[in-house]
């Protein structure tokens, strides 16, 4: 009988120890059902993990990285665990020790002069925009989750604002980063500059890196003066076309006071007014349209600025196009039109297996890719729904699927997996769109990334992550390829 096992024992029996001495055992969870929460992902991922450390402060971070590069121990990085690639939740190998930073909370400095703020990387979303709200200043990533902000910048979120503000990528100003090699190294890019030419901007190597080129513990960010006013519709075009129609005009018209511009597919319309009785159907009862649009205007400008009141100038807007791009419009009822969109993800769970798609595309490609995607669907897989909906403003369209559960066909990997290459191929080939718009690579995409990137980009992400964690003990995503 071969020694190695036990052997392992004792080799992780020893890093437990030091582990605890270094956290105590609040910082340190063994027991597999105090580990179980940790180890299963938002939507993908459901793996068995080693032990789960949670360290409060960057130097109990430093210690564990100085730990696991000294055993040779892999690790997980894991902000609030709502990414849905599995890139923060380990295999089933039970060789993986979870790295969670949802204790790494204690500092929020807030600069209104500078408009920024510097936040330990285990604050939520949430947390923060409480933190901001006294200076009348938000962090303007719209998200229906409540990710940490570590976990934001690795996944480099988009959100339903992005038209508008950005994505993480272009709020970021800093960052402190915890590195692999040299083992437990501290790269401090802390800065809190809009401008700053003096070299590669390296912060940017961490952002949507999917956690795999070193551990984000803290990040200075730029952050937004909440409107003092909106204006909202949803709005039913004439048809798809119109859609693209009606966000040119508003772009024109409205141009920088335009923040969201939402699609929403009836299916996903009706399926959160099946699963939650209390919304109510902005339409008439007994009317869904094919397709609306939520739109969103904001200004930091008051209304009592005589004349200036967004609603009205919406409403005008909307008002010119009717009969034309427009069919009908709900107006106002912002926060209940918001609750509508904001419900689909979840109201998608209850209908049956969601098949997933983050995708995006050149906006003018975007009716001609959904009329192709709903035909494959329907000439192929006739009991499969679609319930699409996202971002039409920035190209990004979460082409999303559902496998009833109340079909005769079992639901089966071999069928998904064959839907998603049709779709992505349709994507990317054809359509020169990506397959990841806003959740990143991880596990999930790792192999539509091979497909698709170029070798020699792989080969350049490879060697960099190499250089920064040339043992591969940091995550389950490997960029790499070596060049013929």
């Amino acid at each position: 009988m071969s020694s190695k096992p036990m052997e392992e024992q004792k080799r992780q029996a020893a890093l437990i120890i030091e582990l605890q001495e270094l956290l105590g055992k609040q910082g340190v969870l063994i027991d597999a059902s105090d580990c179980a929460a940790y180890s299963k992902g938002a939507r993908y991922g459901d793996g068995v993990s080693l032990a789960v450390v949670r360290p409060n402060s960057h130097e109990q971070v430093v210690g564990i990285v100085r730990i696991c590069v000294a055993y040779q121990q892999p690790l997980i990085v894991q902000g609030a665990n709502t990414g849905l690639v599995a890139a923060s939740t380990p295999d089933r190998s039970g060789r993986f020790l979870i790295l969670s930073l949802e204790r790494l909370k204690s500092h929020i400095q807030i600069d209104p002069i500078n408009r920024s703020v510097e936040v330990d990387a285990g604050v939520s979303l949430h947390e923060l925009n409480e933190a901001l709200l006294p200076y009348g200043l938000f962090f303007p990533i719209d998200l229906a989750a409540n990710p940490s902000i570590g976990g934001m910048i690795a996944a480099n979120t988009g959100g339903a604002k992005l038209i508008k503000y950005g994505d993480v990528r272009q709020n970021v100003l800093g960052l402190r980063v915890v590195l692999m090699e040299p083992a437990g190294e501290i790269l401090d890019l802390q800065t809190a500059l809009r401008k700053n030419n003096t070299g590669p901007d390296l912060k940017q190597l961490f952002v949507g890196s999917s956690g795999a080129y070193g551990i984000i513990t803290r990040a200075v960010l730029q952050v937004h003066y909440l409107p003092k006013q909106t204006a909202t519709a949803l709005v039913v075009p004439r048809d798809q076309a119109a859609v693209l129609e009606l966000l040119q005009v508003l772009e024109r018209d409205c141009s920088e006071f335009l923040s969201a511009f939402e699609g929403i597919s009836g299916g996903a319309l009706q399926a959160v007014l099946r699963q939650f009785p209390s919304i109510s159907n902005p339409f008439f009862p007994e009317d869904c349209p094919n397709y609306c649009v939520l739109v969103e205007l904001s200004s930091g400008i008051t209304v009592t600025h005589v004349g200036f009141d967004l609603q009205d100038i919406l409403n005008a807007c909307l008002e010119r196009l009717f009969g034309d791009v427009v069919q009908n419009a709900v107006l106002g009822r912002g926060a209940e039109l918001w609750h509508i969109r904001h419900s689909i993800s979840e109201a998608l769970r209850h209908e049956g297996r969601i098949i997933a798609f983050d995708v995006a595309m050149p906006r003018s490609s975007l009716v001609a890719f959904r009329a192709d995607a709903l035909a494959c669907i329907a000439k192929d897989y006739p009991w499969i729904e679609a319930r699409d909906f996202g971002h039409w403003a920035d190209g990004g369209f979460h082409f999303n699927l559902v496998w009833p559960h109340l079909v005769t066909q079992a639901y089966d990997i071999q069928t998904v997996q064959a839907i998603r290459s049709t779709i992505y191929d349709l994507v990317v080939l054809r359509y020169q769109g990506c397959f990841s718009a806003e959740h990143g690579v991880g596990p999930y995409n790792l192999e539509f990334y091979q497909r698709y990137t170029s070798i020699l980009a792989q080969h350049l992400a490879g060697t960099l992550q190499h250089s920064l964690d040339p043992s591969r003990l940091l995550g389950l995503t490997w960029f790499g390829r070596e060049l013929s």
